[in-house]
């Protein structure tokens, strides 16, 4: 560098259209599950950090179950984000369900970021015993 050479200067107002930009775009995220079977039906635990039950979506259509979700990041009094990775996640994961599930008895609890679904067998798809009788 030389005494002629111009030091190029900050233009505030292109950070601030840019920060601006970044703020609208939605960043969607499929969340980490875990699914486990029995002969009564699925638990399916997935991981939702910072999501809360009002932006929590829970739905089934079409033997198809969709949760959709979206977190808030809060930043705290007095502070100021200098850079952040995702600022509003949005997550969202589709599944198939089979014909052997009852999709009316699907039951949802969140706690700590932690969803869990249970999705029950249809009472004629569970394993049933049969007793044999002799003559």
């Amino acid at each position: 560098m030389n005494d002629t050479t111009e030091l190029a200067t900050r233009d505030e107002t292109a950070v601030a259209r840019r920060e601006d930009e970044q703020s609208q775009r939605r960043i969607t995220l499929t969340p980490p599950v875990d699914i486990f079977e029995d002969s009564q039906g699925v638990t399916l635990w997935a991981d939702l950090p910072g999501v809360t039950r009002d932006r929590l979506e829970v739905q089934v259509h079409d033997g198809n179950l969709y949760i959709e979700a979206e977190a808030v990041v809060p930043t705290p009094a007095g502070l100021r984000v200098r850079h952040a990775e995702i600022r509003q996640p949005h997550f969202a994961r589709a599944f198939s369900l089979g014909a052997d599930f009852d999709a009316s008895k699907i039951d949802a609890n969140l706690k700590d970021g932690v969803m869990k679904l249970t999705i029950p067998r249809r009472d004629e798809a569970r394993p049933r015993r049969i007793e044999v009788r002799t003559s």
